[in-house]
């Protein structure tokens, strides 16, 4: 009898029509012999109706006071779909019960909206397993040393389903989304994006930071340090449809490069809107200077993405990055208050029109002329790059954001990604 994780994103939980069929579907798994635990996100569009009753309460920057609100907020969606869902699998004829994250519990630390988790009891989960009850925990949430509520941020979920399988040694995390798997880019912006059947964990981690909303980065680094397979698939297919053909379904995210895996120099274009650049010009070039200025971006919990220092001149330089477009007002006015004084400069300047376009892929370790290529294909459209980074299995650009699905197509195009994979 196979342990399995079950994750099932706020789509699939949408109508209470959603959640029955959700409910047929675990009924099924659990029939077929599987001890099951089920993840279950808000139903769609929750989470921002409760997040729009707080900003009209609040409309003015929230303090530290009101994100252990929020956190207690927020968590409800996920409390009363996992509710919901426990009732329709009881209505199945199947023992269940559902856990808040707290219940279970997931300990985190007390980064509240962007909490992290710390350690996962799973005792009180094995022994209503054994007693052969069906076990939802909520994702998105857990609870710190002080029994205070805490949330992972948005698309939590996925970390909780992905450290509940790694904390529970399941054989296989199953990722239920409005879509079929990982495609070699959004369908939406590219109609000829082919669905992957497998993409190696170092692709997905890459694809995942750089953009793609197939998976949280933070989930796919679970799975990655605690070896849990992970596959993606639609919770849009009939739910009666055979479970042998299901199971291989979706898109499985490998954890070894193997002969049968598709080979492509290139696996995939991901891109992210949801940035923003800031520079600082007329820095002093001295040592110390990047710890001065991205020091205190850390400790206000802003992620920093790009980096790029200029050449020196007359002993100044220009030091630009980027943030995530939410966080960039606050990024912003931390710089002005407490960063620029201490530099003895006030040139700070910004913008939230920019884009991160990236190409990924294993082959680009033992391909020369990849980033070349990137650069031609986006230069033969006119598009100008403003920063560059690389490692080894991609290549990243910022550009201006009105360019963002031209340059997609036209890399989708230059790498072959439309053609069908070969073996």
């Amino acid at each position: 009898m196979a342990l399995i994780v079950h994750k099932y994103g706020g789509t699939s939980m949408g109508s209470t029509e959603r959640i029955r069929n959700v409910a047929k579907r675990v009924a099924k798994w659990h029939r077929a012999g599987h001890q099951m635990v089920v993840v279950p996100s808000a139903m769609s569009g929750e989470t921002n109706r409760l997040l729009g009753l707080a900003k009209e309460l609040a409309p003015s920057k929230a303090s530290l006071s009101y994100e252990r609100e929020l956190d207690m907020l927020a968590s409800t969606g996920e409390q009363a779909s996992s509710a919901l869902l426990a009732i329709a699998l009881q209505a199945e004829g199947l023992q269940s019960v559902s856990y808040a994250g707290w219940q279970v519990p997931i300990r985190t630390n007390n980064a509240y909206t962007k909490a992290r988790i710390e350690s996962i009891d799973d005792a009180r989960v094995r022994a209503d397993l054994d007693a052969g009850k069906v076990v939802i925990v909520t994702g998105f949430q857990g609870m710190d040393d002080e029994g205070n509520i805490t949330t992972l941020g948005r698309g939590g979920s996925d970390t909780s389903a992905v450290a509940v399988a790694a904390a529970m040694k399941a054989q296989e995390c199953l990722i239920y989304t409005d879509v079929d798997g990982v495609y070699t880019t959004d369908p939406r912006v590219v109609p000829e994006a082919r669905r992957l059947k497998t993409v190696s964990f170092e692709e997905m981690l890459e694809m995942a930071s750089l953009g793609s909303k197939v998976l949280q980065i933070r989930s796919v680094e679970f799975a990655g340090k605690y070896r849990v397979p992970l596959r993606v698939l639609s919770s849009f297919t009939p739910w009666d449809i055979d479970i042998h053909a299901e199971a291989a379904s979706g898109t499985l995210i490998t954890f070894e490069e193997d002969e049968n895996m598709e080979q492509a120099i290139v696996s995939g274009i991901a891109f992210n809107r949801d940035e923003a650049k800031i520079a600082l010009r007329g820095v002093p070039d001295k040592p110390g200077i990047a710890y001065q200025i991205l020091g205190a971006v850390a400790q206000a919990n802003v992620d920093v993405d790009m980096i790029i220092q200029n050449i020196s001149k007359d002993g100044k330089t220009d030091f630009s990055f980027t943030v995530n477009r939410g966080d960039y007002a606050k990024t912003m006015d931390l710089l002005r208050a407490s960063v620029l004084p201490g530099l003895g400069l006030d040139d700070l300047v910004g913008d939230t029109k920019i884009c991160k376009v990236s190409i990924v892929g294993i082959g680009m370790r033992s391909h020369v002329g990849i980033a070349s290529k990137m650069f031609r294909a986006l230069s033969e459209e006119g598009i100008n790059i403003q920063m560059i980074s690389t490692s080894e299995i991609k290549t990243s650009v910022v550009i201006d954001e009105k360019y963002i699905e031209l340059a997609v197509r036209a890399l989708h195009k230059a790498f072959d990604l439309d053609q069908p994979a070969t073996a």
